[in-house]
């Protein structure tokens, strides 16, 4: 079930939330099991087969849990040890089995095949969620064990099938909260706000960009120099407001239970570095990867060459988590070569130019964000393709290799300086532009989109008045507001958010998946 389809809208989220308060009324933990068997409904609406596999995850996951809560010493670990090692295996079998099988034929010129198997959707997530969970139990920071809200922990189905990753510690208290089994206006103005806003940036700019970049990403399309920059930018806006309207979208729906969620995107295009770049894009996934990843392989404290092959290790397994092809792995390697650069750099810069001043001046802020913004874009490219060559194309066409076409009608007024473009090796006759309207509404929406990641307040920065407290509620890194002013809901508020919200139902006639569901 989508959060952009009429079914969420206005038959299953009416129900559950009534039915959730309702049955809160008489009864807390019956009202926090409705609001589980829910979830599983809303998973298995996408496909009911799999539902086994996600209450046998949930059910041995908890099992261990609580096994290992009560082991110590040796036996502690091997619990801890098995379940996360059965945790991977399962998810290797349905992400990777297929790609394992396809590379090594490759490398071996043997004829090895597999049935294709079916990815589960969500299993990235519910998977990561539980291994959390498992690392937490070990080192004794989890205490509640109660099976209705584990049971809700891992399915709640704001987070389930594209997150944020949640921890064990910082959604329990709040399951376990009297206040919120009672509905509270404050909150479902908030909520209902925060949801507005994200569906406006999945239904009115995401899905229409979209048009934008899949021409350019199609195999084979060797898109020329202004085609590749479209539709790479294009995709680069594309996938920021369709996940971030993901998470908005989770964000709000949850605050009309109560419950905060982590926040997961602080304007990342505005990043100075890729080191910044990564504390605001995805923020529960860095999280995961640091202290789940990155810290147990050793981190920074064993010198700088073990950082760095720490990080290259933690982006390359991060890539290869978001999908099962070697695109991932490449846009993995990628990102830990740059932070490998940027840790790099700051090293270099701090002992031949120590900055006396403790400023950096507007220019060299400017351009760094530009820079970082390259590189993320390059990526990008890696990320949207579905293969290497097609990646190759579409960089090679951003640097010119693959001509200049220029549209028809423009090509048609160049009369006598025509030739100029030639000897310039510029084909003014190609049309290769043609699926791109230069007036059309959505070259305008990517403009838009441009302005609003680099110029507007974001969600948290507006809606001022609950992100403190879901700051408190990761337990993570303070997420900077800059300049915001306190929000409260208002006549006007209302208003304007009521027209945003009928426009988005207006325009929710093809409702289209979430990026991120595939991972």
């Amino acid at each position: 079930m989508l959060f952009n389809s009429f079914a969420f809208l206005f038959v299953y989220l009416p129900i559950v939330v009534a039915g959730y308060f309702v049955i809160g009324r008489v009864n807390r933990t019956a009202a926090a099991a409705w609001l589980a068997i829910a979830s599983f409904v809303f998973y298995g609406w996408w496909d009911w087969h799999y539902l086994p596999l996600l209450l046998a995850s949930i059910g041995v996951n908890y099992l261990v849990g609580r096994q290992m809560a009560g082991a110590a010493g040796r036996a502690r670990k091997a619990w801890l040890v098995s379940a996360i090692v059965a945790d991977l295996v399962l998810l290797g079998y349905f992400k990777y089995a297929n790609f394992f099988v396809s590379s090594a034929a490759s490398l071996t010129g043997a004829d090895w095949q597999i049935a294709a198997i079916a990815l589960p959707i969500g299993i990235s997530f519910f998977t990561f969620t539980q291994i959390a969970f498992l690392v937490d139990t070990y080192q004794g920071k989890v205490k509640e064990f109660r099976l209705i809200h584990y049971a809700l922990f891992v399915t709640y189905f704001p987070h389930l099938v594209a997150g944020p990753v949640l921890h064990h510690k910082e959604m329990m208290p709040q399951f376990a909260d009297p206040a919120n089994y009672s509905p509270r206006a404050a909150n479902f103005a908030v909520g209902l706000s925060i949801f507005t806003i994200g569906l406006a940036k999945k239904v009115l700019i995401a899905d229409h960009v979209a048009t934008l970049a899949d021409p350019v990403f199609a195999p084979g399309a060797n898109p020329g120099l202004i085609e590749a920059w479209v539709g790479a930018l294009a995709y680069t806006f594309q996938l920021y407001f369709d996940f971030s309207g993901y998470s908005d979208m989770a964000i709000g729906l949850s605050r009309l239970f109560g419950v905060r969620l982590p926040l997961n995107f602080d304007s990342p295009y505005r990043a100075s570095s890729i080191v910044d770049f990564w504390r605001r894009w995805h923020m529960t996934l860095s999280r995961f990867l640091r202290d789940y990843l990155y810290i147990p392989l050793g981190g920074n404290a064993h010198g700088g060459l073990m950082r760095y092959r720490n990080l290259m290790i933690t982006m390359l397994l991060g890539g290869l988590w978001h999908g099962a092809g070697w695109t991932f792995v490449i846009w993995g390697g990628l990102h830990g070569f740059y932070l490998v650069v940027n840790h790099g750099w700051r090293h270099v810069r701090e002992k031949l130019f120590p900055r006396t001043d403790g400023g950096e001046a507007w220019w060299a802020h400017v351009l760094a964000i530009a820079l970082t913004f390259l590189a993320v874009v390059v990526g990008w490219v890696f990320f949207r393709a579905p293969d290497f060559q097609t990646a190759m194309g579409v960089l090679g066409g951003m640097v010119g290799a693959n001509g200049i076409a220029l549209p028809t009608a423009l090509a048609s007024r160049l009369g006598t300086i025509q030739p100029w473009f030639a000897a310039l090796g510029i084909d003014v006759h190609a049309s290769g532009i043609r699926w791109i309207d230069f007036g059309g509404l959505e070259l305008k929406l990517l403009f838009v989109a441009m302005a609003i990641a680099w110029l507007c307040p974001n969600t948290q920065w507006s809606l001022r008045e609950h992100a403190p407290a879901l700051e408190s509620s990761a337990q993570a890194p303070a997420v900077p507001i800059h300049r915001a002013t306190t929000w409260t809901p208002s006549p006007r508020w209302a208003l304007v958010l009521a027209i945003l919200l009928v426009v988005c139902i207006v325009n929710l006639n093809r409702p289209s998946q979430f990026l991120y569901y595939q991972f």
